[in-house]
């Protein structure tokens, strides 16, 4: 009961999202905006603040990429063993493929600060830094190698990823960071969770991948059932502390971000079939992210 209470207000953050666009009739521009503010505004200075506020060794991010890249691996590797087993569609495959393995960040940092305080929000800022230019490489790849060029520099200037090695490197050398910016970035980073939770709200859509149920239920147990199985494996056999398996275990239980329509549309996939595995992933994620939470390791 402890940890639904824990993970409710962020779903019901979610609704009111879908309420506001979909009963009260705020406009797409609007939500469009609020993404953009939140994306390039709001959330970096959330990740830049959450990484610096508690010290970190270069071993211990070294350790947390390393367990980054093993779970993101995993969840490349069965999203491609969906092909040889299901023989899908190669363009539905190519878009949803990118649901087993991408989160959604809002959930993560929203969730880490109650579940573990201020060292559980640092963890999970790291994790977030790390994988979001692995999940994206590998995404871009399966829709179209012909455009990683353009798309990998867009990488390079990730607001997210920009934030994320910036912050390291305060942290690491220790860089003192002036009061006055200190609280502008926590009055930004409150504003960016709830802002871009109803923005997933708006996102919801459950029109598409009607035909594509096998396709989609295979994506799905890969990212809210194998991949939290794979992340209490790894954080046991990478003796990770208590603080990095809980927020690891988190990490993969995250259902997907909007981000993965995003990319499907602009480069030509299944975008329709890509919202409606996010949505369906976002409502089951409502039951699984407790239970995970709840059968993962404990003080």
């Amino acid at each position: 009961m402890a940890v639904i209470q824990l993970v409710l207000p962020d779903f019901l953050l979610i609704t009111l999202g879908w309420v506001l666009f979909h009963k009260l009739q705020f406009s797409r521009d609007f939500f469009q905006g609020a993404e953009k503010l939140v994306y390039f505004v709001l959330f970096p200075p959330l990740l830049f603040q959450s990484i610096t506020q508690t010290p970190i060794s270069i071993s211990g991010a070294y350790t947390l990429l390393q367990a980054v890249v093993a779970l993101t691996a995993f969840g490349v590797a069965l999203a491609w063993l969906a092909v040889p087993v299901l023989r899908p569609d190669p363009v539905a495959h190519a878009s949803i493929a990118q649901c087993a393995y991408r989160f959604n960040t809002y959930i993560g940092l929203s969730l880490a600060g109650p579940l573990a305080g201020a060292a559980g929000q640092t963890v999970m800022a790291i994790l977030v830094g790390f994988a979001v230019p692995i999940v994206n490489i590998a995404a871009v790849h399966g829709l179209a190698r012909q455009n990683g060029g353009r798309v990998f520099g867009e990488i390079l200037r990730n607001p997210f990823i920009i934030a994320t090695l910036t912050a390291l490197a305060f942290n690491f050398l220790q860089i003192p960071i002036p009061q006055p910016v200190d609280i502008t970035f926590k009055r930004l980073g409150a504003c960016a969770i709830a802002i871009g939770l109803l923005c997933v709200g708006a996102t919801l859509s459950l029109q598409a991948g009607r035909n594509s149920g096998r396709l989609i239920s295979w994506m799905l147990a890969v990212r809210l059932l194998l991949s939290p199985l794979a992340a209490l494996f790894i954080g046991w056999a990478m003796d990770l502390s208590l603080v990095e398996r809980q927020m690891l275990l988190l990490f993969s239980a995250l259902p997907t971000a909007s981000s993965a329509y995003v990319l499907a549309a602009r480069m030509g996939g299944d975008g329709r079939l890509v919202a409606g595995t996010m949505s369906i992933g976002t409502l089951i994620s409502a039951v699984t992210i407790p239970l995970w939470l709840t059968l993962g390791p404990t003080p």
